[in-house]
């Protein structure tokens, strides 16, 4: 079995992968950040505890190293680098900035492009000629494509071609990872993941990004002015592609697993959820009525109405999306069809997500006041 080596391990995908991987009898590597509370080996710890609802008791299979993604080698001695990339490996680049905003510019683009940059050259630098490289993308570094996303690189694009600077940041990283395909001749693959949800078979749901970032948002404002109608400027009919957590986990171990991959796969689901049944799960879950309508006027809005509309600055971007993904190239990697979410499972994975925001809240609430 080749090492499996991860860097921005202790994200969500990427420790749900670890998981899985260990599950497997894989050797990992796992890449964290130390922070100013916890070690690098506390943070993977956290995470994996945290997926697996406390179940995890540790693992000889997994090391776990303390970098810095823009340092020089990482801030690593060469006898760590050298232990680190024994053998023939596959490095999954799972390392980014996950802002999007103007004023988060530089950050985004020194940690999306030149984190990727830091990462290729340590790769070339240290691993064996067989070994691979992936890099974790996004299907939404289409930008405001029209028409279907194929499996291909993209000429790096302006800023008016995208909704924000992360997809922007995505595509420069991909051409990144091409150039050095050609100058130095690795073996490089480009996985761009649409937008991952919780567990597709349990409803379990460990992440507050996408719908749920705007579900904790609504919950907040339920619970403080119930039963209240809200208008939120949403066009019902558009479509948001959601991937379960256990698909796209499903769909990296095949490329652990195969050894000859095409360069560049969407992870993606085959069947998009409409933007009208987000929100009437959200009705039903919550006490608040949500009305959406195409276009408002700032101007009409109430103070609730102006507090979602803020709080929309990221996921706004995304409510008018019908995009369509090629899929051919992941197709030949897959064995059988992944799960995709439907009606059913988006309302589990929100039921489950909200009744953990009321049980913080609750829980708040009894505290003793100091």
């Amino acid at each position: 079995m080749r090492k499996i080596i991860i860097n921005g391990a202790n994200g969500f995908v990427a420790s749900n992968f670890i998981n899985e991987l260990l599950a497997q009898n894989y050797k990992v590597v796992a890449l964290v950040r130390n922070s100013s509370k916890y070690s690098a080996t506390k943070r993977m710890n956290n995470a994996l505890d945290n997926i697996t609802n406390g179940r995890y008791s540790g693992s000889s299979n997994l090391q776990v190293y303390s970098y810095s993604l823009l340092d020089n080698n990482f801030s690593m001695t060469e006898s760590q680098l050298s232990n680190i990339f024994s053998g023939d490996v596959d490095y999954y680049h799972f390392a980014a900035s996950l802002k999007y905003d103007l004023k988060s510019k530089d950050e985004i683009f020194e940690t999306n492009i030149g984190g990727i940059k830091n990462s290729l050259k340590i790769f070339t630098e240290n691993s064996t000629q067989n070994s691979r490289f992936f890099f974790i993308s996004t299907a939404y570094s289409c930008g405001n494509i029209r028409g279907v996303f194929k499996e291909k690189f993209y000429n790096p694009a302006e800023i008016s071609e995208f909704r924000n600077y992360y997809e922007q940041s995505k595509r420069f990283a991909e051409n990144i990872v091409k150039n050095e395909m050609t100058k130095n001749n690795i073996y490089a693959h480009i996985l761009r993941l649409s937008q991952v949800v919780g567990d597709s078979k349990s409803g379990v749901t460990k992440t507050d990004y996408g719908i749920f970032d705007f579900a904790k948002r609504i919950h907040g404002l339920a619970y403080k002015y119930p039963n209240q109608t809200v208008r939120v400027q949403v066009d019902p009919d558009s479509t948001q592609n959601l991937i379960p957590v256990n698909t796209v986990v499903r769909y990296l171990l095949r490329t652990v697993e195969v050894q000859k991959l095409p360069v560049i796969m969407n992870f993606v689901a085959k069947n998009s959820i409409k933007n009208i049944h987000i929100i009437n799960s959200l009705c039903e879950l919550l006490p608040i009525n949500i009305s959406p309508v195409e276009s408002i006027d700032k101007k009409e809005m109430n103070a609730m109405e102006r507090i979602i509309s803020v709080g929309m600055s990221f996921t706004g971007g995304y409510i008018k999306t019908n995009i369509r993904f090629d899929t051919q190239n992941l197709d030949k990697i897959v064995l059988s069809g992944g799960h995709d979410v439907d009606e059913h499972t988006i309302f589990k994975m929100l039921e489950f997500f909200i009744n953990g925001l009321t049980d913080k809240r609750n829980s708040k609430m009894l505290q003793p006041a100091c």
